[in-house]
Parts: structure tokens; C-alpha cells; sequence
């Protein structure tokens, strides 16, 4: 534990302008980022007497073992960069809103050459335009059933795609007309960007234009008696607007809101947002929120805010809280400069949108409700089982930080080896690491080598500044290094990591066969009760690290083996090589194609399409298997 005194900088030095700063650890990690309108003045608020500062404020500043600040133009910037640097550094003492389900989005893939309508999940990618999020997946594919109807455009995996583009017939999609084809040329690429274009634009709540098209079309087609174009324009428009009224009308037409709810009390927090886009309901999202500072409503509510508009692909002209947030006008003028226009952040005193943020409020609660049963018992068995690790292997302290393990190989071929890490008994998968082992005689030797070049590299990196530790890969140490295997393996980890430099950080090996803890140069395993939580803690860690190790010792085995097929091919190089996979998706995909199909791939001419037609499937054109 640090005492504040040791590193508070002299009162001259801080800077009186807006800025971000940040504390640190004694191995240089972030601990906690803030911003401030005047650094002096807030900075000085942390180096109070300790019995002053609030119990959670207490633990930063004793945690942290230096402060540093940057000095920006103004607030807003300084706004944008504590929550660039909140992302970048995962602070432990920071508010950070994490969903408190996996919330389905309907995606097209924009930055595809055809795009694709897909429900998707998980982190945003680039160039795919995004719309919801959903509370339901059924709901989504309903709707895309129905508006395929109306814009048949691709909604297949690419290996579909590709397949189909090889055979040169689409498919069931593309014979109920669900689907325009690209595959097949039945639609050039830019028609089918338009038809993406479209579907964009209803799925994003504008879809007059195309009801106005519809409309005039089937007017058109029965003055001139065309009555199976009218009909067909007919069901299209039955069909646009069941898509149209599975959402909700809750506000006038026209209107365009996000409606913000928050529960909070003194340590956990959850939000939620209703998206309204021309006055009907288009999506919902919810998060829960860890408090580890102490927060007022109105400071939840200006980092709500930093949050949803983080990644936001639209934002309003209308935005609903529950209380006007602390910095009310930077919020607003940071939300102005994304959307090019004004934005307005108001709470709503009576009327329908006062109702809608009722309604949000209580679906606020539920997740409320729902997080602190499912929390309550989460936080009360990960805190157990740390300390039960603690008591039962001797250590001097809680093991926060856990990295396991393990070896993966085909008979001594590939070898490769994974490093989870777990902190507070959490997968912390930014942080795995993966090691390729060259000339390892057995397992023991690859535990070996995969140690010594881990903690070699903590030794180099610890003697690196705090700035260039944040792009290090190996900086921090673990209280706890876990092995997969018995004592072989252990006594392995531990001369590898006493040879290196690092002996007072603890080893233990978990055996698969009678799931035993073995400790260096201890003749029997230390005993952890059959169904204690330490023990499945143990587990969960070893399991992890041996699902990483085949995942990457498969990736391996798998370039080597197409690698070395494409390879023993005249005039096939790494350049063609990859080519050809991106093209046909894979091995297989490649062998069923013929040898003009071959040719069309960017960069191989005929001859050498014929050459690797041939050398696929011998002289008899039989594939070799």
C-alpha cells in the first residue's frame, strides 16, 4: 500500500488549463483516468488527509504510485481523451458500462465488394453500417424475412456465396426471389450495392421514398391493366409495412429521440436507452456498471452519454435523460461536433416521452434486479475461491492475477503454447498470449522454453518507462503461475522461472487424470476439497489454457498442411497461395473447382490454373484423398 504523500507532486508544478490525468501502479499500470476543468484544483483533492477521501478514493490514491497529467485546449477535448483513455487502458477504478446481455444487431457489411444483411453480435467491425440493438434475435430475422420481400439482397455465408458462384446456379434464396443473385450476375455489384443502399435507408427508419415508389408503381401498372406487376408491387408493400409495424409508435411521427433511464445506488448502477426513430421504437440496449468511484446521478449521467455515443452510427436531434448532466454543455457540444448539427439534451417533465422514459426506467430495474441476484452470488464465490487458493497453497496474498499454461502438438509436430490470464478470477483475453515452439524435445522442454521467454521478457520490460510500458506485452507479473501436468511439469516451470530471475512468484501444477495440485519438490498434492470453488477455479483456468493451445496449435497445423500442398505446386507462390484460399475459402473449396474457374482468380493465367487443376487430382482426374 502506497502513501499519497510519497508521490503527490509539488502544488507549483500542476498546470491550472483543462486536462486528463492519470494514476498508476508501482509496475506502471493504469489504474484509474480522469479529466478536469482546472488539474490543480482537482488534483489537489486526491492528496487530502486519508480519513477525508471517501473509502473507494481511499484505495485509489493507496493503490497508485504516481500521477501524471496531459494539458488539452479545452474541455471537450478533454472529454474525448479520458474516454479514449478509459477504452485504451481498462482502468480497474474507473465506471466502465458493460451490456448486461449480448444485444443482437442487424449488420450489412458495407465494406464487402457484394454486401450481406446479417444479425450479428459482439464488437463493431469497420465498414459495416449497423441498426438496433435488438432485444430478440427472432424478431430481426422475421423482419429480414419479410423485407427480403421487398429488397431481395444477399443474406448468405460467403462460403454459400462462393460455392454458388462456382457452380454457377444460386441458391434456394435466389430461386424464390429472395434474393437478387449477385452470385449467379443475375444483379451487377453496383446494383446491388444500390439494393444494400435501400435497405439502409429503411432499416434506419426512412423508408417513405420506397413506400412512395411502391405506391406508384402499382397505380401505374393497373391504369395500364398490368395486374401481376401491381399485385407483385402490392405484396411488396404489405410487406414493407408489416416490417414497418412490428415497431412500435410511441412518439409523433417525425421525431427522432433516445430515450436514456438509469437505477443506481452508492456501488452498482444500470442503464438503458430506447432508440425512437420517426416516432416508432427501432431498438433497445442496456448496461450494468460497477461503481468503484463514488458517482452522483448526475455524473452517471455524463458518462452514460461518453458511452453510447461512443460508437453510435446515428445520433438524434433529441436526447432524453433522467437529470441534466454534470457537463451538460460539453456533452452537447461534443455531440453537435459528431452529428454535424444541434443536438438537444433535455429531461422530459410530462407527455409521451415522459411516459417512454417511465417505461425505460422500469425495464432499468428488472436489468437492475436481475444483475445484483446474479452478481450478489458471482462476487460472494470468486471472492471465496481466491481466498480459499490463498489458505490452501500458503500464499502470501490473494491471487488476483492467475496466468496458466499449456503445450499443444501432433506427435512433437507444431508445437505451440498458450498463456491465459485470469484476473479476479475473470478470462482476461486481451491479455492471452500465444508462443510457437521450435525444437522442444518433450513437454517439459516446451513448458521450459515458453517460461524463460516470458519472464525474460517481464525482466526486460520492467525496466521500461510507464509510457512504454502501456505497449509492452509481457510488463505486469502474476501472483499465481499455473502449469498443466503433475511434477515433471512443475519442477520444469519452476527452474525455468528461478533461472530467469522471478522466484518469489508461486507455481502449482493441476493434473488432468485425478485432478491433483501439485507444488514444487512436495511429495504428494496439496488437498483442495472435491467441489470447493478454489479447486473449479483451478479447473476453469486449466481448461481455458487448454482450449487456447489446440485452438492456435490447430491454426498452425492447418497453415502448414495447405501451406505445404500449394507449395509442391509449379508456379504457385505465397502470394497465389493466399489468393486462391481467400477465393475458394479453402482446400476443399478449391479442389471441387474446374480449371477455368481456376483462371479467374486474380493473378493465375491459365496455365498455371491447369497446373494445379492437375496436380490436385492426378492424371485420372480423381481427387486424391
Amino acid at each position: 500500500m502506497a502513501n499519497p504523500a510519497d508521490y503527490r507532486p509539488a502544488q507549483g508544478t500542476i498546470p491550472t488549463q483543462p486536462g486528463v490525468y492519470r494514476f498508476r501502479d508501482a509496475h506502471g499500470r493504469v489504474v484509474y483516468v480522469g479529466k478536469a476543468k482546472n488539474l490543480r484544483q482537482r488534483l489537489q483533492n486526491y492528496f487530502q488527509p486519508l480519513s477525508a477521501l471517501h473509502p473507494r478514493t481511499r484505495t485509489m490514491v493507496t493503490t497508485a504510485a504516481s500521477v501524471e497529467w496531459t494539458v488539452v485546449r479545452n474541455e471537450v477535448e478533454a472529454l474525448v481523451l479520458e474516454h479514449t483513455w478509459i477504452k485504451e487502458y481498462d482502468p480497474r477504478f474507473n465506471v466502465v458500462f458493460k451490456d448486461d446481455k449480448s444485444y443482437p444487431f442487424l449488420a450489412v457489411t458495407m465494406n464487402e465488394a457484394v454486401p450481406r444483411m446479417q444479425v450479428m453480435r459482439g464488437a463493431r467491425k469497420k465498414g459495416v453500417r449497423y441498426f438496433g440493438p435488438y432485444a430478440k434475435a427472432w424478431a430481426i430475422r422475421e423482419s429480414v424475412d419479410a423485407l427480403l420481400t421487398v429488397l431481395p439482397m444477399r443474406t448468405c455465408a460467403p462460403a454459400v456465396f462462393h460455392k454458388a458462384e462456382r457452380q454457377g446456379r444460386p441458391c434456394l434464396l435466389g430461386y424464390i426471389d429472395k434474393c437478387a443473385a449477385p452470385c449467379v450476375g443475375k444483379i451487377g455489384e453496383a446494383e446491388h450495392r444500390l439494393l444494400a443502399e435501400r435497405v439502409c435507408q429503411v432499416l434506419a427508419g426512412d423508408a417513405k421514398p420506397l413506400i412512395r415508389d411502391l405506391t406508384d408503381t402499382m397505380v401505374a401498372a393497373s391504369e395500364r391493366e398490368d395486374f401481376e406487376v401491381a399485385a407483385r408491387a402490392r405484396d411488396r408493400l404489405r410487406a414493407l409495412t408489416s416490417v414497418l409495424e412490428r415497431n412500435a409508435v410511441v412518439l409523433a411521427q417525425g421525431t427522432d429521440a433516445d430515450v436514456f433511464s438509469l437505477v443506481d445506488d452508492e456501488f452498482e448502477a444500470a442503464a438503458h436507452v430506447f432508440y425512437v426513430r420517426d416516432g416508432r421504437i427501432v431498438g433497445e440496449r442496456g448496461w450494468v456498471v460497477d461503481k468503484p468511484e463514488p458517482l452522483t446521478p448526475a455524473e452517471m449521467v455524463n458518462a452514460l452519454l461518453q458511452e453510447a455515443y461512443d460508437t453510435a452510427e446515428s445520433i438524434p436531434a433529441e436526447v432524453l435523460v433522467p437529470c441534466e448532466p454534470t457537463d451538460g454543455e460539453v456533452i452537447g457540444a461534443y455531440l453537435r461536433g459528431l452529428r454535424g448539427a444541434s443536438v438537444s439534451i433535455r429531461v422530459p417533465t410530462r407527455g409521451k416521452k415522459a411516459e417512454l422514459a417511465q417505461s425505460g426506467a422500469k425495464n432499468a430495474q428488472q436489468v437492475f434486479d436481475q444483475h445484483r441476484l446474479k452478481r450478489a452470488s458471482d462476487l460472494t464465490t470468486r471472492s471465496a475461491a481466491l481466498r480459499d487458493l490463498q489458505d490452501h497453497l500458503g500464499l502470501v496474498e490473494a491471487p488476483l492475477r492467475i496466468e496458466c499454461y499449456d503445450i499443444s502438438h501432433t506427435q512433437g509436430t507444431h508445437q505451440v503454447g498458450s498463456m491465459v490470464v485470469f484476473e479476479d478470477a475473470l478470462a482476461k483475453k486481451k491479455e492471452y498470449r500465444q508462443f510457437s515452439v521450435a525444437d522442444a524435445v518433450d513437454d517439459t522442454a516446451a513448458m521450459t522454453e515458453v517460461l524463460t521467454r516470458r519472464f525474460a521478457r517481464y525482466i526486460e520490460e520492467a525496466r521500461l518507462s510507464p509510457e512504454e510500458r502501456e505497449t509492452a506485452r509481457f510488463a505486469y507479473p502474476p501472483q499465481l503461475v499455473v502449469v498443466d501436468g503433475g511434477p515433471p511439469q512443475v519442477a520444469a516451470a519452476r527452474r525455468a522461472m528461478d533461472a530467469v530471475g522471478v522466484p518469489d512468484i508461486p507455481v502449482v501444477g493441476l493434473a488432468k487424470r485425478l485432478e491433483e495440485v501439485w507444488l514444487p519438490g512436495e511429495e504428494y498434492p496439496a488437498i483442495l476439497p472435491r467441489g470447493s470453488e478454489s479447486l473449479y477455479l483451478l479447473q476453469r483456468v486449466r481448461d481455458e489454457a487448454h482450449r487456447f493451445a489446440i485452438k492456435n496449435h490447430r491454426a498452425k497445423r492447418g497453415k502448414a498442411m495447405t501451406a505445404s500442398t500449394l507449395d509442391e505446386i509449379p508456379g504457385v507462390g505465397p502470394t497465389r497461395s493466399i489468393a486462391l484460399m481467400r477465393h475458394f475459402g479453402s482446400l476443399a473449396g478449391l479442389k471441387e473447382a474446374s480449371a477455368e474457374q481456376i483462371a479467374r482468380v486474380p493473378g493465375v493465367g491459365e496455365a498455371t490454373a491447369r497446373a494445379i487443376h492437375a496436380s490436385l487430382h492426378g492424371r485420372d482426374g480423381i481427387l486424391e484423398t
